[in-house]
Order: structure tokens, then C-alpha cells, then sequence
């Protein structure tokens, strides 16, 4: 008996492992291609950022087109945008039998809204418009580092990212409690995206804000940006839910995503950001920046800045010489002038601010680096360049630094090795080590952090020596069963209390019986939807896989080793997974241990084909770049119409034979975008966008 029960034992533990071990390589594919999918976003954008510095624009319509599509959200000023959101010319029909809103918020407003979103009904846009506009107002009171104690209240809540899953936020709601003056919430960021219901999110946190604003606090997130949103799908759903009024809630949401607070302080000693750290943020500079500034943090260049000095490439941990080889921005186009010693009259104020800021910063030791003094246009002075007599005493950064302290708090991950460096995975923000993290919070006297920004199979994490929490309150992020959600609860004591949970209705609903099968059920199911997603990924670089396989295919056999199957895949797409143990899921066995790479990609076709009828050649360059057009799309489509006017397309397309230096008379443009109308109604949909792909794939 001794031994069956060291057997089964023994059986049991070796189940478990290989059960464990599924899952951990089910749960690296699913954040590997996430991952690549950021990295995606963010080359995107900045090849729109080098076409910006590159055109030169041949009028001022060109002009004004390239400013209403690339920084439309920083050119409306405070009148216009009233003007422009006007909610109150807006009528609430009789038949209209959602919420209803006034002003000032009371918490019977918020349970309605509750109620509302419950069976699915819709609050009117001029209540959207409303509450927008009454948040913008308080945040804009709001300091960038918000400041919370545990003496008013028994105990903070702080949740991470949401991510539109409606019904996690609702079950926080369920099991802790509604926002009170005895119930203080921290809610970290990423409440939008990726979800369906992100505006409905929205709501019911900003109307907790507005009744509570000293127990109810939210930070911003690396998705509280209008870049980000075009393609993770927030963008879509507004104008899906307000087909009138869809545009105007979008700018307003736009300009309140820039006002929202960066960090949260309890109690002087636990510091709450979305993203990270790095080994130059600086709360003292947090605190002081001008964080409406940054309607994108993905945005992070003017045309401007491209005369900055060459010491501000080191920010980013570029040299002049790595810069100059890169073939990027060799040399700037605007030179830099000297200054002159004789102060310059009085009566031009700005260059007499700039004259006595350079004069002033020769004998402060707090400035860090001067900033160009080439001519800028008002409207895009940088912090640094609109010092005036009253404020010369303060600290001067340049944009660039105070860009890479957000970018560096909203998107950075901490790491197990020490030190910081580059976040290549994302593609934004950094990595930072241990000993970032321990002389952090020894230089401002803290005693942990609580951050977000990765999804966790248990909703929370501690890494860094337990200094660093990671919290995440979206369950069944990949999968329905792919994780838990958390949030977590802190005291006077500051010690973490944590609470999971999953959102999942059919669970709920199974018995005792059926619910003892689910953990091998739900990871088969977690697992399958994985590798699904693992095909697709190989399909969409058919012809990459292709190239990489014949170079280890010598004798062109077209046969090659299982391992150098596994390097190959590897370069093409890397995803840093671990290709020798997915093999068996991803390649059938051989005898010989050889795989027909060419039989093998066929398969794969064959399984992509009976899910979409089309031609597989096409159907690879749609898996690969299905993303990258929907956004390429979302970015000109400006108003969010869902089309693209002939005028839309014609600048942009200025654009890109600007960088691609191809001579095309506007005539010759002109016959170009009426070829791709191919409706002939005098805009282009995304199908008659993605069907000019299939078009220029097709020719020879």
C-alpha cells in the first residue's frame, strides 16, 4: 500500500508538472505576440513620425492637412474645443429611456448607471458630452501626482488595467464594495481597449470621480492615448455606439486622457504608476511637468526637434555617430545660432525669455542642458522655451526629457537582471533591474511600488525583492480561463491584502461535479486558442519562413532538420519562445527526424484557407498586415467616419512618394484614388483600401 501510494504519488507530481508546464508556454505565446504586436504599433508610428520630419509641405492647405492628421489634438485650443463639444445643443428625445444625468453627480446617478449598463442600455450622448466636460474641468485641478491616505479611510483599493472587460469591474464592485467616503480607489490605468465595453468603463469611473473626487483616483495608462486607440479597437467602438456624435466624444476624450493624474502617492511611502521605472525618472520633475502636453506619448518629435543639440540623443541612449551610421536624422535641417552676448530688446518677449534663461542657467546648477534657440511658432513652444521674468528660478527641461519621464512610467517593465536598459519587446519604455528599483525607493524614502501593465495568471506579481507589486484586474485577458483578475488592499499597515477573481459566467453556472474537470479543460481550451493564434503568426511570414529554411537546405532536398527548424522560425519572427518544446504541437513527428518544410507550410495554408476563401498568397500578406492597414487607415481617416475622403488620400499619398522619392503629377494621383473607389461614391471604405493591397499584390 506503501508503495501504490508513492506511486501514484509520484504519477501525480509528474502530471502536474507537465500540466504547469503547458501552461507556462501557452501563456508565453499569447504575451509574446502581444508584445510583438506594441512593438508593431509603435514602428508604426514612428515611421509617420519620420514622414512628418522628412515632408515639406508645397502649401499651407498640405499644411494644414498634416496638422489636423498628426497633432489635431494639440491644436485645439480651450474655446475651440467648447465650442467644437458643445453638448448642450444637444436634444434628449422623449423617446429616449436610458440614465439621465445632472449636474452636480449625486451617488444615485452612479447606481443608475450601474443599472443602466447591466441590461445594456446606452447613456445619450449629450450626457457623455456632459460628463466629459465636467471631468476635464476637475482633472485639470488634479496635480500629476495624486496623494492619498489610509487616515481617512480603513483601507485603498488599487485595481489595474480593466481593458474594457466590463463585468471584472462589476464583480470588484461586487465583492469590495462601491467607491464611498469609506471606500478609496486606485485605479491604474489601461481602462480602455481591447474590450467592448471601454466607454462604459469611462462612465462609471469618471461619475465615482466627479461624486467622490478625495476617494476615487485614476492614473493614466499607456492605452489613455489616442494613438494606441486606433488600433486596439476603442477608436472603433465609440463611433460604433455614437454614429452622430462619435467624433466630438473622441476629441473630448482625447483631451481628458491628457489630464489624467500620472502617479499616486499613499501615504508618502507606496508609489502607484502604470508601467515602471527607470534610471532617470525623477518624481520631483513629474510633479512639475505639463502633462496635457502629451496628447501621445507615442508622439514624441516636432518638426522642430530636429535641430536639437546631439546631446539630447543621448537621452535615448543614442550617440551622434550611431545616429549619423543609423542614416537617421544625419543633419538637422535648421542650424544652430549662437547666442549673442547683448541682450536683445525687451520689446520681443520671447527672445528676451530666451536670452535671459541662457544668461540664468550658466549659474544654476539645477538646469540640465540647454535647449536650441532656432524659431519656433507659438502654439509650439516647448516648456523649456516659454521661461519668463517670473519663473526663471524654476527648473528648465526640454521637451525630450520630460517625453521620456511619461514614456518611461506608462510603458517600462521591471526585469530579474540589475540595471536598466532599452524595452525592445514593446518597443517603448525600458527594462529596469532590482538595483533600479532599491535606489528608487531609497532616494525618495518608499517602501514598495505597485504597478500594472502586464497581464499575470494570478492577477498580481511580486518581483524585485517583493518592492515591486504587479497588479492586473482584467480576467480571462487571452482566453476565457488565460488568467485570474486581482486588486488589492491596503491599510495603515500598507501590508497588500489580495482578492482574485475570473469573470467567467459559465463557470458559475456548473456544478460542484463539473467544476472539478475545468482547470485540465480550461487549459486545453487556453492552449488551443494559443496555438491557433501560433499558425497564424507562421502563415503571415510564409515566404520569410520560406527563404530561412532553403538557407539550411543546402541540396534543396526540401528537407531540413527539427532544430534547424526550430533556429529558423526563430529568426523570422522572434518571439523569444521556446520552439523545441512547441515543436510536437506545431510539426507532426518524423521518424527520421526531418521536417518537409514546404509540406509542412502547405498544411498550414490549408488550415488558414477553410477558415477565409481566398487565394493563401493574398491571404498571408492579410494576416500579416491586417493590423498595420486598419491603423494605417484609422490615422488618415481623421473625423472617424469610416472613410477616407479623396482629399485625405491625396495628401497622404504626398506623403509617402515624398519619402519614397516617386514623381507623381496630382493628376496622376487623382486617377489613383478614383481607381481604388471602386463603388465610384467619392470616398474609399476599408474594404476598397484593403482590396488596393490585394490589387498592387497581384501585379507582377
Amino acid at each position: 500500500a506503501f508503495k501504490a501510494a508513492v506511486l501514484i504519488q509520484q504519477w501525480y507530481r509528474r502530471y502536474m508538472a507537465r500540466l504547469e508546464m503547458r501552461r507556462r508556454c501557452t501563456w508565453r505565446i499569447f504575451q509574446s505576440i502581444e508584445y510583438a504586436c506594441e512593438q508593431d504599433q509603435i514602428k508604426l508610428h514612428n515611421f509617420f513620425s519620420y514622414l512628418m520630419d522628412q515632408f515639406t509641405p508645397s502649401s499651407s492647405k498640405e499644411r494644414d492637412f498634416i496638422s489636423r492628421m498628426f497633432v489635431s489634438g494639440e491644436s485645439y485650443k480651450e474655446a475651440e474645443l467648447e465650442k467644437y463639444c458643445d453638448y448642450e445643443s444637444i436634444e434628449v428625445p422623449d423617446s429616449y429611456t436610458g440614465p439621465h444625468l445632472s449636474f452636480p453627480l449625486l451617488p444615485h446617478h452612479a447606481t443608475a448607471l450601474l443599472e443602466a449598463f447591466k441590461q445594456k442600455q446606452q447613456l445619450h450622448a449629450r450626457y457623455v458630452l456632459n460628463l466629459l466636460h465636467e471631468t476635464r474641468k476637475h482633472l485639470k485641478q488634479l496635480p500629476n501626482i495624486s496623494h492619498v491616505s489610509t487616515c481617512y479611510s480603513e483601507e485603498v483599493t488599487v485595481c489595474g488595467d480593466l481593458h474594457g472587460q466590463l463585468d471584472d469591474l462589476f464583480l470588484i464592485f461586487y465583492k469590495n464594495g462601491l467607491p464611498s467616503p469609506s471606500k478609496s480607489y486606485v485605479f491604474n490605468g489601461d481602462f480602455v481597449d481591447r474590450g467592448k465595453q471601454s466607454l462604459e468603463i469611462l462612465i462609471i469611473l469618471f461619475t465615482f470621480l466627479l461624486i467622490y473626487p478625495k476617494e476615487v483616483h485614476l492614473n493614466r495608462g499607456n492605452h489613455e492615448d489616442h494613438m494606441v486607440n486606433l488600433r486596439y479597437g476603442f477608436t472603433k467602438e465609440v463611433m460604433q455606439k455614437y454614429t452622430v456624435h462619435g467624433k466630438k466624444i473622441l476629441r473630448m476624450l482625447q483631451n481628458v486622457f491628457c489630464w489624467l493624474p500620472l502617479a499616486t502617492l499613499i501615504d508618502q511611502k507606496v508609489l502607484i504608476i502604470h508601467g515602471g521605472i527607470s534610471d532617470t525618472t525623477d518624481l520631483d520633475m513629474l510633479e512639475k511637468i505639463q502633462r496635457d502636453k502629451f496628447v501621445s506619448v507615442l508622439r514624441m518629435k516636432k518638426r522642430k526637434e530636429s535641430s536639437r543639440k546631439p546631446e539630447l540623443q543621448a537621452i535615448n541612449g543614442e550617440s551622434k555617430s550611431e545616429t549619423d551610421a543609423a542614416g537617421n536624422e544625419a543633419a538637422p535641417r535648421l542650424s544652430l545660432q549662437p547666442q549673442s552676448a547683448q541682450a536683445p530688446s525687451t520689446a520681443n518677449r520671447l527672445e528676451f525669455s530666451r536670452w535671459l534663461r541662457q544668461t540664468v542657467q550658466e549659474q544654476i546648477d539645477t538646469c540640465r542642458r540647454l535647449v536650441d534657440i532656432s524659431e519656433s511658432e507659438p502654439e509650439e513652444l516647448t516648456y523649456s522655451s516659454m521661461v519668463t521674468l517670473k519663473d526663471v528660478d524654476e527648473p528648465c527641461w526640454t521637451r525630450q526629457e520630460e517625453w521620456k519621464q511619461i514614456l518611461d512610467i506608462l510603458w517600462s517593465d521591471p526585469m530579474p537582471q540589475e540595471g536598466c536598459r532599452e524595452n525592445k519587446v514593446r518597443g517603448g519604455g525600458c527594462y529596469f533591474g532590482p538595483d533600479v528599483t532599491e535606489k528608487f525607493l531609497e532616494k525618495y524614502n518608499l517602501q514598495f511600488l505597485i504597478r500594472s501593465h502586464e497581464c499575470k495568471q494570478e492577477g498580481y506579481e511580486f518581483c524585485h525583492n517583493r518592492k515591486v507589486l504587479t497588479i492586473f484586474s482584467a480576467s480571462n485577458y487571452y482566453e476565457i480561463g488565460s488568467n485570474r483578475g486581482a486588486y488589492v488592499k491596503l491599510g495603515p499597515d500598507l501590508v497588500p491584502h489580495f482578492v482574485q477573481y475570473q469573470a467567467n459566467k459559465t463557470a458559475h453556472m456548473l456544478t460542484m461535479t463539473q467544476r472539478q474537470g475545468i482547470p485540465v479543460a480550461l487549459i486545453s481550451r487556453v492552449e488551443e486558442s494559443a496555438f491557433r493564434a501560433l499558425r497564424e503568426k507562421l502563415f503571415a511570414h510564409t515566404s520569410a519562413l520560406i527563404s530561412a529554411f532553403k538557407a539550411y537546405d543546402r541540396d534543396n532536398t526540401g528537407r531540413i532538420t527539427l532544430s534547424n527548424w526550430a533556429t529558423a522560425v526563430e529568426s523570422v519572427l522572434r518571439l523569444g519562445l521556446p520552439w523545441r518544446m512547441l515543436r510536437p504541437q506545431l510539426v507532426r513527428s518524423t521518424e527520421d527526424g526531418m521536417l518537409e518544410y514546404k509540406s509542412w507550410l502547405d498544411d498550414l495554408a490549408m488550415e488558414q484557407r477553410s477558415q477565409e476563401h481566398i487565394q493563401s498568397s493574398l491571404l498571408e500578406v492579410i494576416y500579416r498586415n491586417r493590423s498595420n492597414l486598419e491603423t494605417i487607415f484609422r490615422i488618415i481617416d481623421r473625423d472617424h467616419s469610416g472613410l477616407i475622403s479623396f482629399e485625405e488620400f491625396q495628401q497622404t499619398w504626398k506623403l509617402f512618394s515624398s519619402h519614397m522619392n516617386i514623381e507623381l503629377t496630382d493628376d496622376g494621383i487623382n486617377d489613383l484614388v478614383r481607381s481604388i473607389d471602386f463603388n465610384k461614391d467619392g470616398n474609399i471604405d476599408f474594404n476598397e483600401f484593403l482590396e488596393a493591397f490585394r490589387l498592387v499584390k497581384q501585379c507582377p
